[in-house]
């Protein structure tokens, strides 16, 4: 196996040097620092011939990716900045060899191009890629909180322009091929069977690239000092409005971006290394990292030691926008076919067209073709019947939050259905066991809790209770992962992981509510704090009505400290449900709110600001934190892992904090229990730490 390269150079009799990647023994191509031996001994055969070859091609032996990035493995070695640097300083110089060839070089893509992929590209002096769906271009090194490290931030500007270069580093979007096409990413874009002719067809141009133009609007925006200084005073200013300061990577992209700018590429480079080398030591970086790495590892789990059943076809039970989501997840993604079933003709109407405006936006993006998206709406039915179950493999129940009424529907789809016909109960709250309680085939019942938006969301709560067959929790792995989502396997009791630690966090934000602390004083700790919404905006988005079923649930079955403070009945019988009644904390017209204050007089209040934002923070996310080791310890989750992903995938915990088990280390355990010990003596024994945190700042033990 030693001998196996991830690079080869073969040379045609056209005297064209074809350059081919294949990383043995792994299914994506990603660059590794070891490779740096091979190219250098590529570029020491193409030296030696230089003076004949008409040029080279670089292509992927690989069938669905050209290079998916570097090996992000490499990081976790690295002990200071400046090994980190050496690393993007390596990568520079290989990609800079490339560049400086005396003869043409074709980057020939077909799938993902990404990261140190397309930094590779960029490096040749023309790109062509396939049309297909999977070839994706981008440098979502942000998403990683780093930079591109090996000429990214000083080709791509050079390439196409600052304005698209600084929209595609800062978000770390993925390009579709005719969007790359168009702004110039790629020259050429054509379908995979003449990908390599073309490629060979520019090369018969025979010339290096020139640099390219700037278009008149590039030059007056950005080809000037005072043009440059706006845009990236502006693009600041939108940036930290996004991040609120807490992800540093964005900044240091601006910097480097128009550093290299002002001071020339040679200079840019050195600066875009030593950025990246500091990037790659800071805690942010460490926590993004780590939650690439976990979702990296759950996509090869099955829950369980089972075989998952294929789904075809599934049935959605319940036309709301829930069930609307989740059809659209199983057809577009999943590729099966779905009938939705609802007591009424106007709800399965309502579900279609919910899906028909899903599939034309991606239409008039261009990211589905007309044929695509009548195909797809020709994979959904429905009917207020039961005709269909009898072909079933799955019935997903999206219902109201009513106990009753789900064990009913059990007993529907178990009088319709075939024998093994799996049913995934959707809900926020009700114990499964419950709902299986008077099932005939309680082996099939399972559940599968998404989040709303459905179609947005990427975690799924998979929930077995003690009889649900181990067939049946991988069968709904399974079908979740191939809906584009991210599943968790957890323990059934009430409240699950996700709404068990979102209930105390939502309470105390109440307390700190009733405590006359101002509305957008709340939600601004909490977004400054780093998540993507604030607690009070979060209920009224989820539905006063929902909080106010789900409480009494935990509480019956989990206790009295799941017990808020009374504030449901107040609002309900002020007509305030949330966004979806026009008014709860906010009013709301369109897409606009605002504070509605009169809920103060509601509520009985007179708001005052008086805490600050560090004060309310820790005061709804300390019981976040207590609740979570709790379930970890009785195996509500499988691992801090686990418990890591639900909270930031499922609420949104901040993921530069890498979640709370990762935060709680990083705090440090004895350091979590002081500030919960003092919070205890201030507001109440609700803050008191839980027996597992107790005894893990004791042992001086870490969840990690």
């Amino acid at each position: 196996m030693s001998d196996q390269k991830a690079f080869q150079l073969t040379i045609d009799e056209q005297n064209i040097a074809w350059l081919s990647i294949d990383v043995p023994n792994e299914k994506m191509n990603t660059l590794q620092a070891a490779f740096a031996d091979e190219m250098a001994d590529v570029f020491v055969q193409l030296e030696e011939k230089k003076s004949t070859l008409k040029g080279l091609i670089l292509h992927s032996l690989k069938p669905d990716n050209f290079v998916a990035g570097a090996d992000v493995r490499m990081l976790a070695a690295c002990t200071s900045a400046e090994e980190a640097q050496s690393l993007a300083a390596k990568g520079q110089e290989m990609f800079g060899q490339l560049s400086a060839m005396p003869f043409p070089v074709v980057a020939a893509i077909h799938g993902p191009c990404l990261g140190g992929g397309l930094e590779l590209a960029l490096a040749c002096d023309y790109r062509v890629c396939t049309d297909a769906p999977i070839t994706k271009l981008g440098l979502p090194e942000v998403q990683l909180g780093l930079l591109p490290g090996s000429g990214g931030t000083q080709r791509l500007p050079r390439l196409i322009g600052l304005l698209p270069s600084l929209d595609l580093i800062l978000t770390g979007k993925q390009l579709r091929a005719k969007k790359a096409k168009k702004l110039g990413v790629v020259d050429a874009m054509v379908p995979e069977t003449i990908l390599l002719d073309v490629a060979k067809q520019l090369l018969e141009k025979g010339k290096k690239r020139k640099v390219k133009k700037l278009s008149n609007k590039e030059v007056v925006m950005a080809g000037t000092g005072l043009g440059r200084k706006v845009i990236f005073d502006q693009a600041a200013k939108k940036t930290h409005a996004k991040t609120r300061g807490n992800y540093p990577a964005a900044d240091a992209i601006l910097d480097v971006i128009k550093f290299g700018l002002e001071k020339g590429m040679e200079k840019g480079l050195e600066y875009e290394a030593k950025r990246f080398g500091e990037l790659v030591m800071t805690s942010e970086s460490n926590a993004l990292r780590s939650i690439f790495f976990a979702t990296t590892e759950m996509k090869k789990e099955r829950g369980r030691d089972a075989t998952p059943k294929s789904v075809k076809r599934a049935v959605v039970l319940g036309g709301g926008l829930m069930g609307a989501g989740i059809t659209h997840v199983s057809v577009t993604k999943a590729k099966a076919s779905v009938r939705i079933k609802d007591v009424a003709n106007e709800g399965i109407l309502n579900a279609l067209n919910y899906n028909y405006k899903l599939l034309e936006k991606k239409r008039k993006r261009r990211i589905i073709s007309k044929a695509e998206l009548q195909s797809q709406m020709l994979q959904m039915a429905g009917g207020t019947d039961f005709t269909g179950f009898d072909n079933a493999d799955i019935v997903v129940e999206a219902v109201f939050e009513d106990l009753a009424l789900k064990q009913q529907m059990v007993n529907d789809v178990e009088t319709h259905a075939r024998p093994d016909t799996i049913f995934a109960t959707n809900t926020s709250s009700l114990p499964i066991r419950q709902i299986a309680e008077q099932a005939a085939r309680p082996e099939n019942v399972v559940g599968l809790h998404y989040f709303s938006p459905a179609d947005k969301m990427p975690l799924v709560e998979v929930i077995p209770h003690e009889t649900t067959s181990d067939e049946a929790v991988a069968t709904a792995v399974s079908f979740a992962k191939k809906q584009g989502k991210t599943p968790i396997v957890v323990k059934d009791q009430a409240g699950f992981y996700v709404n068990r630690i979102l209930a105390p966090y939502m309470n105390e934000s109440a307390n700190v509510l009733l405590a006359n602390e101002p509305i957008e004083a709340l939600d601004k700790a909490l977004l400054n704090f780093g998540f993507p919404v604030g607690p009070i905006t979060l209920l009224d988005e989820v539905g006063v009505d929902i909080g106010a079923k789900i409480m009494p649930i935990l509480v019956a079955e989990l206790g009295q400290r799941f017990q808020g403070p009374d504030v449901f009945d107040k609002l309900l019988n002020d007509g305030r449900k949330g966004r979806k009644s026009g008014k709860g904390f906010y009013t709301y017209k369109g897409k606009k709110k605002s504070v509605d204050t009169s809920v103060y007089r509601v509520l009985g209040l007179k708001p005052e600001a008086k805490l600050s934002e560090n004060e309310i923070a820790l005061r709804c996310v300390l019981p976040m934190l207590n609740e979570a080791v709790r379930c970890l310890d009785e195996g509500i989750i499988e691992s801090p892992r686990d418990g890591d992903i639900g909270a930031i995938f499922g609420i949104g915990f901040p993921p530069f904090l890498g979640g709370p088990f990762r935060y709680m280390d990083a705090l440090g355990i004895t350091k979590v229990v002081e500030m919960m010990n003092e919070h205890a003596q201030k507001h109440g024994d609700r803050f008191a730490p839980c027996d597992g945190l107790l005894t893990r700042a004791g042992l001086n033990e870490t969840f990690y």
